[in-house]
């Protein structure tokens, strides 16, 4: 039987249902009376009724109206044609756009994507703008065309936009804002190109002088400082749109090229065909140039990142010289950017860059350096951190010496190290990857309950230049689960902890066992795919 209180809720709502019922059959039979539907026809007098007028425009001009109207006039439409590589160099007719790759892989002939292998999964979700059509999944035996945006710096014709914009492009074509709806544009040739911060310089031929935008210092934007977006998306020429500065200095890519690529983070509207277009101050200075998004869905999400114009400044006045190219020095080495306080600790590190990697045959090697030397000045200059080292070294000439001073077990040291061309550094040090093993069984850890890693002895075909114990497993929760933060670490390799070198599980054991509760520990890890790249260093106190 159902209680009391079961019938009482089913009695109301049956009486509820009843009059929304009894109110709908009403309105229906009102309304078919108002309205004759019995073919009787009503006459209505309207005659009282006052007619409605279109006023008169009034100016509601704001900040953002004024630097639309300021800006708009030197930001560009950019649109380049790929061909088919068995078709180069023939006249196609027929053009296709190219839609964006919501993963940003190398599946697309004119994506930029040479930069991008390190990123992890996250990095999925980072897109460059391109313009998206119609033709979705294209064949590849067609022309394909592709969107992107730009704004004039030179009344000459010089323009600033993205290089994975023009990359690869068989022709490229520039429509200016003034230029006649349905226009192809202008033919562009490309003046220079700079992968590693993702910018290009083009230039049109024309016989007058062209609006230019102005350059602001983007040292001096503020998170909170409102910004426009002013490109093409999705076709859209000259689309305007607001937003804050959300973040400064932040960094979306690992890896060698993510050390040049500092962005500032918006949250005005950015989509596929912004790409290269300004992000502009309430000054009307443009502070930086919209390069890339985060997001799920391949469009606007709030997150989207821009070059801050100093950089831009810098490689422009690089690209438009004599070799067209941006020459950045290095020594060799690898550096790990970010390090815990347990690590800095073990470490003795205040201040300084400790280094992961030293290329074998480069620079930083023949001067002596070695992985887990702590550098700490350039020529009697303190370095601060990674970005700081980045800057003082990429600055020097190739061919240049400079004085590095670096930490090795507590002592200070100095060694003079030349300055080699990064681009021609990072082509050696590729050519230098070597293979390791992809994994080895091997007994329990007998410390496992106290880090919460199972490892294993490097297998016997191991090449001869790597040692240390291979992570089989990382148990859920655990201080290397939750401190150290190594789930998804299994077939990296351990060459270390706290600073001594680990060659077997036996060794591994017995450094281990000899941890206490309190004592910060600090392990150096390597990818044996790619143990050229260097080591990571993690670290945390034990509970």
């Amino acid at each position: 039987m159902k209680s009391l209180l079961e019938r009482l809720r089913l009695r109301r709502l049956t009486t509820t249902f009843t009059i929304l019922a009894t109110l709908s059959a009403g309105i229906i039979i009102g309304s078919v009376m108002s309205h004759g539907v019995h073919g009787q026809e009503t006459k209505v007098d309207s005659s009282d009724a006052t007619p409605l007028k279109i006023p008169s425009p009034r100016d509601l001009s704001t900040d953002f109206t004024r630097i639309a109207k300021e800006v708009g006039p030197a930001v560009v439409n950019i649109n380049t044609e790929t061909l088919p590589k068995e078709q180069q160099g023939r006249n196609l007719r027929r053009f296709h756009r190219m839609p964006q790759n919501p993963d940003d892989n190398d599946n697309n002939d004119n994506n930029d994507n040479d930069d991008n292998g390190d990123q992890g999964g996250m990095q999925d979700f980072f897109n460059r703008f391109f313009g998206m059509g119609p033709d979705f999944g294209q064949p590849d035996d067609q022309a394909r065309e592709a969107l992107g945006s730009g704004f004039i710096v030179d009344p000459k014709g010089y323009i600033i936009t993205n290089n994975h914009v023009v990359e690869k492009a068989d022709r490229i074509y520039v429509k200016l804002a003034s230029d006649p709806e349905g226009d192809q544009g202008h033919p562009a040739k490309v003046i220079g190109t700079d992968k590693a911060t993702d910018l290009a310089v083009i230039k049109i031929d024309v016989d007058h002088p062209l609006p230019t935008v102005k350059l602001g210092n983007s040292d001096s934007a503020q998170v909170g400082d409102w910004v426009i977006a002013i490109g093409s998306p999705f076709t859209l020429q000259q689309t305007v749109t607001a937003g804050i500065i959300s973040a400064k200095n932040r960094s979306i890519q690992g890896g060698p090229q993510g050390q040049f690529q500092h962005f500032l983070q918006t949250d005005a509207a950015i989509n596929p065909g912004n790409s290269g277009g300004p992000l502009v101050n309430m000054a009307g200075e443009v502070i930086g140039v919209n390069t890339a998004i985060f997001t799920q869905s391949a469009g606007y999400q709030g997150i989207g990142f821009a070059m801050p114009s100093n950089t831009v400044v810098n490689v422009y006045n690089a690209l438009i010289g004599p070799e067209h190219r941006v020459v950045r020095g290095s020594i060799g080495i690898r550096f790990q950017p970010n390090i815990s306080s347990a690590v800095q600790r073990v470490y003795g590190v205040k201040n300084g860059v400790i280094i992961s990697a030293v290329s074998p045959g480069l620079p930083a090697d023949k001067a002596g350096l070695k992985t887990g030397d702590v550098i700490v000045s350039v020529d009697g200059r303190p370095v601060k951190d990674g970005d700081d080292l980045v800057n003082q070294i990429t600055a020097r000439k190739p061919g240049s010496t400079v004085q590095i001073g670096y930490l090795r077990d507590g002592q200070q040291h100095t060694a003079t190290v030349s300055i080699m061309d990064f681009n021609k550094m990072e082509a050696m040090s590729g050519e230098a990857e070597q293979e390791g093993p992809s994994g080895g069984n091997g007994g329990a850890d007998t410390s496992q309950s106290k880090l919460g890693i199972t490892v294993s002895d490097l297998p016997q075909n191991a090449p001869g230049n790597l040692h240390g114990v291979l992570i089989q497993r990382v148990k859920p929760g655990s201080f290397a689960d939750n401190v150290l933060q190594l789930s998804g670490a299994e077939g990296q390799l351990i060459t270390s902890v706290n600073k001594q070198p680990v060659h077997n599980k036996a060794e591994f054991n017995a450094i281990v066992s000899g941890l206490k509760s309190g004592q910060d520990v600090v392990l150096s890890l390597v990818d044996p795919q790619r143990p050229n790249a260097g080591s990571t260093l993690v670290g945390g106190t034990l509970p």
